[in-house]
């Protein structure tokens, strides 16, 4: 049996951006990686830009430099992927709110949670926290007013705030008449969502 020829795909391979990230990472300068690697400044330029490919000993040189196993460089980017659709629905706080949960359920690093707020929608009466660094509250549409023991900031679409979750606050929905939605992101993950 005759063996069938197979042509390469018509996409470039492109490990330049990976290259860059990795001595950005390490705070190394073009010039540190090219007087290491024994290469020319442009030619490292080069490389990060996909402009040019370098050989396949060079290019292990440029990775042992970076401290950066080769196989690297071809790895299909990891994702994960939550259609509108598929999103966990969750009770974050209060009443009066449809919640879905944005990230993966097991996603310990940050939550987002999208959060459309009936009128007059609480977070309840209590202040609250939550075990995490920061929270970010970014309305989308409507209006909502974040609680706190010694004020309220009324956000409107657009408006975003930023503050410790540890820090005692609650939530409404002021409008008696339109919804809001906002989102949360919530660093890191306050709480693990079981499936």
């Amino acid at each position: 049996m005759k063996p069938l020829p197979i042509s390469p795909t018509s996409g470039k391979v492109q490990i330049g951006a990976r290259l860059r990230a990795a001595r950005l990472r390490q705070g190394l300068t073009i010039d540190q990686v090219a007087a290491s690697a024994e290469v020319s400044k442009g030619f490292v330029s080069r490389i990060e830009r996909d402009e040019t490919s370098p050989s396949v000993a060079t290019l292990v040189t440029i990775c042992e430099v970076l401290s950066l196993p080769v196989g690297a460089l071809f790895e299909a980017p990891e994702f994960d992927l939550i259609r509108a659709g598929d999103a966990a629905r969750i009770q974050l706080a209060g009443d009066g709110s449809d919640e879905r949960l944005l990230t993966p359920r097991g996603q310990s690093r940050v939550q987002v949670v999208r959060s459309v707020v009936e009128p007059g929608g609480t977070g309840g009466a209590e202040l609250y926290t939550l075990n995490c660094e920061l929270e970010v509250l970014h309305v989308l549409d409507g209006e909502l007013d974040v609680l706190f023991s010694q004020h309220t900031v009324r956000l409107g679409a657009g408006d975003s705030l930023t503050f410790s979750g540890r820090e005692p606050h609650s939530w409404v929905n002021p409008d008696a008449e339109r919804t809001a939605e906002a989102i949360w992101v919530i660093i890191p993950a306050a709480w693990n969502v079981s499936p």
